[in-house]
C-alpha cells in the first residue's frame, strides 16, 4: 500500500513542461510555487506567462513542493489547479440582472480555510446568492477540496476573484449595493434590513475583517453570543446571514 502522504492531490500539477502547458491552456490555475531562488530559463519564461494571464506566483520552499508532488519529479515548480473556472464580478451582477434580482453577493476577507468555502459556496447556492468573491492572494481559492467541501455547489455557484477587496467594494457602492461587514462590535444582526441590493463580507478565521475592509462597509452587524465563546465558524456566521438576507427578500 503506498503511503497516502506522498501521494500527489488531484488538483497539484507538477514539472516544467506540465506546468507551462497548463498555463499556455485554458486550463484554471489558482497559483503557481516556484522553488525558492529557482531562476532556470524555463521557469523564467513559465513565469513570466503566468505573469499575463494573472495568474499568482509564490515562492516556497522545496520541502514544500515535495510535499505537495507526492515525491515526483516536479523540477523546482507545481502548478495548482482550480476545480472550475474562476467568473467576473460583472457576470455576477449581469447574473443578477438576468433574473431581475437585485444582486445577493456574498465577499470573503483573506478566508483562508478551504472547508469552509467550500461549505460558504454551499449555502450561498441554497439560499440564491448570485456570487461569492475571494481576494486572488493570502484566501483559500476553488481547489479539488473546496469543491468536495460544497457537495456539488461549486458547479453552481459563481465564483470571482479580485485583486483588491475594497476596491471591489467601492466598485459595489457605486452598482447600489449595501455592503454588510461581520464583526463581533457591529448592530445585531436581526435589526437589519438587508432586502435590497447587499454583500455580505465575511473575514479571515482568525483576524476577522481588515481595518480597511471594515471601513468601507455601509453597516457592521454581529450575532449575539450567549455562551463563554466569543465567535462563531466562519462559515456558520456566513450560513446565519445568508439565510436572515433572504428572509427580507422573500
Amino acid at each position: 500500500m503506498k503511503d497516502r502522504i506522498t501521494e500527489p492531490k488531484p488538483d497539484v500539477i507538477a514539472g516544467r513542461n506540465p506546468v507551462s502547458e497548463a498555463v499556455r491552456s485554458s486550463r484554471p490555475i489558482d497559483k503557481i510555487l516556484v522553488a525558492r531562488g529557482e531562476k532556470s530559463g524555463a521557469i523564467v519564461g513559465i513565469l513570466a506567462k503566468a505573469k499575463e494571464k494573472q495568474i499568482p506566483v509564490k515562492e516556497v520552499d522545496r520541502a514544500k513542493l515535495d510535499f505537495l508532488s507526492g515525491q515526483q519529479t516536479h523540477q523546482g515548480i507545481i502548478a495548482l489547479a482550480a476545480a472550475k473556472e474562476y467568473s467576473t464580478v460583472e457576470e455576477i451582477l449581469e447574473y443578477a440582472d438576468s433574473r431581475g434580482e437585485a444582486p445577493f453577493i456574498v465577499i470573503l476577507d483573506e478566508l483562508e480555510d478551504p472547508h469552509n468555502l467550500g461549505a460558504i459556496i454551499r449555502t450561498a447556492e441554497c439560499v440564491g446568492a448570485h456570487g461569492v468573491i475571494v481576494p486572488k492572494r493570502r484566501s483559500a481559492s476553488l481547489s479539488y477540496t473546496v469543491a468536495k467541501a460544497s457537495a456539488g455547489a461549486v458547479e453552481y455557484m459563481r465564483v470571482a476573484r479580485v485583486t483588491n477587496i475594497s476596491k471591489l467594494i467601492d466598485g459595489l457602492k457605486e452598482r447600489g449595493v449595501w455592503i454588510y461587514g461581520a464583526d463581533m462590535d457591529g448592530e445585531d444582526y436581526q435589526s437589519c434590513d438587508m432586502s435590497g441590493a447587499c454583500a455580505i463580507v465575511i473575514g479571515n478565521e482568525g483576524k476577522g475583517i481588515s481595518r480597511l475592509v471594515r471601513e468601507k462597509c455601509d453597516v457592521i452587524v454581529s450575532l449575539p453570543m450567549r455562551g463563554k465563546i466569543n465567535s462563531l465558524n466562519a462559515s456558520v456566521a456566513a450560513g446565519i446571514l445568508m439565510y436572515h438576507a433572504l428572509k427580507g427578500r422573500e
